[in-house]
């Protein structure tokens, strides 16, 4: 008798549960619409996505590198155009200092030439692939017989120089010249710097007879990262001086003379 009591009790109590649950309304969690997607917009980045993610795995989110400088306008016409073969330096030059007194930046946007002023604006073309670079030439070199201009690693990226090694480019220089010419390239100091030598008696050799020869000329001698270098700095250091030094320099063992501007 008590059993069939509890179940009755229990039907009822279930029934009282079904019929109220018909009345009771379902309330529905808000799920906020998730964040919009970043824009990319104009900027570059320097390879990680706007979740921070690298690898596929997950890291602390950063902001995205600085956009570069735009580069400057460049009016006019010219300095000079040449066409030639570019190359791209980087290790064992970085960190070290280049010629305008500052430490080179590989991941900068700048080149290095023989004859250019310090300073100069240059777009180099890469006639290859048809990109081109604004640089600032901060360095000399390169030193490789029929190369017109070194670039940086950043440049040689841009211009799709980078695996390619070498490439023959079109280089148009704006130089920091007179207001009233813009197009003439200023005087300035020049100098002859022979080698590389692989032996540094080689060099001192060579560097002890110019002494000799060029009594009112500074002969130094001093090591590079492909060798040992002699450099001649004329008492009257302009470029027709500086042409006749390396006219009178001949040197056995595949070592040149290249005629070098110094500001």
């Amino acid at each position: 008798m008590n059993r069939c009591r509890q179940v009755l009790a229990g039907s009822v109590v279930t029934l009282v549960m079904v019929l109220t649950g018909c009345h009771k309304k379902h309330v529905h969690a808000h799920q906020p619409p998730p964040p919009p997607t970043a824009s990319s917009g104009s900027g570059r980045y320097s390879g990680r996505d706007t979740q921070g993610t690298t690898s596929g795995r997950s890291t602390a989110r950063t902001a995205p590198a600085p956009v570069p400088a735009t580069p400057p306008n460049l009016h006019g016409r010219p300095s000079l155009v040449e066409t030639g073969i570019a190359s791209w330096y980087g290790p064992p030059y970085a960190g070290r200092k280049g010629a305008d007194g500052k430490v080179y930046d590989q991941n900068a946007m700048t080149a290095a030439h023989r004859t250019l002023p310090l300073g100069t604006m240059v777009r180099v073309t890469n006639l290859s692939t048809n990109q081109s670079a604004v640089v600032k030439i901060t360095d000399r070199g390169p030193f490789v017989k029929g190369r017109i201009i070194d670039l940086s690693l950043a440049a040689a990226k841009e211009t799709g120089l980078y695996r390619m090694g070498v490439a023959k480019v079109r280089v148009e220089a704006w130089t920091p010249g007179p207001s009233g010419d813009p197009k003439a390239i200023p005087g300035g100091r020049w100098c002859v710097q022979v080698g590389a030598f692989e032996h540094e008696k080689d060099a001192v050799k060579l560097k002890q007879q110019l002494m000799r020869r060029y009594r009112t000329a500074k002969v130094i001698e001093f090591p590079g990262p492909t060798g040992h270098w002699v450099r001649v700095n004329p008492a009257y250091p302009t470029k027709a001086s500086a042409d006749e030094v390396a006219a009178s320099i001949h040197v056995s063992g595949g070592a040149e003379p290249y005629l070098v501007r110094t500001d």
